[in-house]
């Protein structure tokens, strides 16, 4: 039985866990599992597939897409350009130590998810939070050739904060991208403190969260008709070339 996983710490509800056993089941993959693998420590990853040859895969979420990176033999342009890694091909050869290659497909997914919804209206984007996914977004939107600002609580060369925001900064900014956690389920009543006012029916407003389905901050948008997308099919794009990395 060949073997994939998640490794990160905590982990609770598993998109990944749940999309590929449903892949598995639906397109009659047989002899691959996908499993949850909490690690308390960055430490512990390699007993996981150096114990265990039958691992080829895993992916990484919080804390580790930084901290797994001493543990790789390679890493793609995008991870090394970007520092972080979500998906790791293992190569397992009898009689070698196993080889480790690092990947970001969060650019993959949320550029293919992001593009075919840009017009010329969205050259100038604001990037709300500046967490772990904000790297990969700045990546592709920079490959994208759209301009950015990235709002963050706490001011520095290349941030300004949610008080420096005005109407003015956010007609001028026809793409948003919400980056933070705010608004997760269960806190569904939370959003992004910024001024919806400004926004229009030709603003685009991107939200890396799925679970709500349409946060409060994608309602404000709509209501003011602008167009809206969730984080979902980034996760799925970004899944669907986790798994052509790993049967490559």
């Amino acid at each position: 039985m060949k073997k994939l996983g998640l490794i990160g710490y905590p982990l609770g509800h598993s998109f990944s866990k749940k999309y590929y056993l449903e892949k598995f089941k639906n397109e009659n993959i047989q002899g691959i599992d996908y499993d949850l693998y909490p690690i308390s420590t960055i430490e512990e990853f390699p007993e996981l597939y150096t114990a265990d040859s039958a691992f080829y895969g895993v992916n990484v979420t919080i804390p580790y897409k930084q901290a797994v990176i001493p543990y790789l033999d390679e890493l793609s342009p995008e991870a090394k350009a970007i520092g972080a890694v979500n998906c790791i091909q293992i190569i397992q050869t009898p009689g070698e130590a196993p080889y480790l290659i690092g990947h970001n497909t969060d650019v993959i997914g949320f550029m293919n998810s992001l593009a075919p919804l840009l017009t010329e209206d969205h050259k100038h984007a604001l990037i709300l939070g500046n967490g772990g996914a904000t790297k990969a977004v700045c990546y592709a939107l920079e490959k994208l050739g759209i301009a950015y600002q990235i709002v963050s609580r706490s001011k520095s060369e290349k941030n300004i904060t949610y008080e420096d925001l005005n109407t003015d900064l956010i007609r001028a900014h026809k793409l948003i991208i919400n980056c933070s956690p705010v608004g997760t389920a269960p806190n569904i009543e939370q959003c992004p403190d910024i001024p919806y006012e400004g926004i229009g029916n030709t603003h685009l407003l991107y939200d890396l969260i799925y679970n709500p389905t349409e946060t409060l901050f994608l309602k404000k948008g709509r209501e003011r008709g602008a167009a809206i997308k969730n984080g979902l099919e980034m996760l799925i794009l970004q899944a669907e070339e986790n798994w052509k990395i790993w049967n490559r």
